[in-house]
């Protein structure tokens, strides 16, 4: 999947996508000689004696808060400034007493310690040189991320921008929440998952629709959404039965169905719709199925889309209790892992069907039962893929 072309965006708009150049500091950090303290800016040399018993006595002659200017304060032999923390260093200090070590004096500050030049000083360029690369290309930007790029001097960051996905859930019998159901009818989650799902990557969710089993419908709303979107991701309508309107429509607008040796998930299709090739991502309308099959397929996708490689959080866990799975495919288990003193501990949930929400919810993990394997006992390790919205930590 091609990555989108670079943009500049503002920092605030910056979080979770990708660098696409080295961000280059602008400035020192700090950008001068400050105060680490609430204090009294000295001369070590001054206090190099003093003690609880006989403290020394030093005139205060100014003093500087953080953001003032220190241009025209000097401190001499016997003097002091009192100077805040972040504030800029006066001449002539050479060390910072914190104002608990004296008596807070305003004409004058006794000082009951003696304190090594350099103290509670914080020297221009300790951090970080101007013209050192501080966010190479290809990091992918967070608050910490964004902070650093600011106190070097961006106001904006070159990176991929954010995908825009459609997501659109298909079938007459979807109701919107909240709405009364007749007979058949169920409530409509899929656009909703899938929806959060494509903002938890760090894309951009631009439309959420529902739409029935009208083939020509399907199609024309595509063909708009291909228009503008960068990825459109459906659910539903991908098997074998006679109203699967999403196959019956898109088969012959370039998306392939096919049948993967996955479960859940079996039936996938995939394909680059309209004159701008838009990807189209077809998920079965089982909720489970098409959380899978988002983790599976769509999430590296949309990855590759902002300029990164798809990193799963995986861990190696023993078996809690044994599982089944079906010969001939590999089986994404839902599960709920643990870390104990052992290593990660894995219980599989009691509802593996594709249609089990509630035990989705409950799950924390997925784990990975390769297609030779039928039967894992108590004790078996497996791979696990650790959930992104868990606190988890591999």
């Amino acid at each position: 999947m091609p990555a989108a072309e670079p943009v500049e965006l503002e920092l605030s708009a910056c979080c979770g996508l990708v660098t696409c150049t080295d961000v280059v500091a602008r400035v020192d950090l700090p950008g001068f000689d400050n105060s680490a303290m609430d204090g009294y800016a000295i001369r070590s040399a001054d206090v190099a004696e003093a003690s609880e018993d006989r403290p020394e006595v030093l005139r205060v002659v100014g003093e500087v808060a953080a953001g003032g200017d220190a241009a025209g304060l000097v401190v001499g032999p016997g003097q002091a400034v009192r100077i805040m923390t972040g504030a800029m260093m006066p001449a002539g200090a050479d060390a910072v007493v914190m104002v608990e070590r004296t008596d807070g004096g305003v004409d004058q500050v006794s000082v009951c310690d003696p304190v090594p030049a350099g103290r509670s000083i914080r020297p221009a360029g300790e951090d970080v040189r101007a013209g050192a690369v501080v966010i190479p290309a290809g990091t992918r930007v967070g608050a910490r991320t964004i902070a650093l790029a600011a106190a070097t001097g961006h106001p904006m960051l070159r990176v991929r921008p954010r995908p825009r996905v459609a997501v659109i859930s298909t079938g007459d019998e979807l109701i919107e929440p909240g709405r009364p159901l007749r007979p058949g009818q169920i409530h409509e989650s899929n656009s909703l998952m899938l929806a959060a799902a494509v903002e938890g990557m760090g894309a951009q969710t631009v439309e959420r629709l529902s739409v029935g089993d009208d083939p020509d419908e399907l199609v024309a709303l595509l063909t708009t959404l291909a228009g503008w979107c960068d990825a459109i991701i459906t659910s539903g309508g991908v098997s074998m039965g006679a109203y699967d309107v999403v196959k019956a429509a898109l088969a012959a607008h370039g998306v392939d169905f096919v049948q993967v040796a996955m479960q859940p998930g079996k039936p996938q299709g995939f394909g680059l719709f309209g004159p701008r090739r838009v990807p189209v991502f077809a998920l079965p309308g089982n909720p489970v199925s098409a959380f899978v099959s988002f983790e599976v397929f769509v999430a590296p996708a949309l990855d590759a889309m902002m300029g990164t490689t798809h990193e799963r959080r995986i861990v190696r866990g023993v078996m809690g209790h044994e599982l089944t799975s079906p010969a001939g495919r590999t089986q994404i288990a839902r599960a709920v892992t643990s870390r104990t003193d052992a290593g990660w501990l894995v219980d599989p949930v009691v509802g593996q069907g594709s249609h089990f929400i509630h035990d989705l919810v409950r799950a924390n993990s997925l784990v990975v039962v390769p297609e030779a394997t039928t039967r894992l006992e108590t004790g078996d390790e497996v791979e696990v893929w650790l959930l992104g919205d868990r606190e988890l930590t591999a």
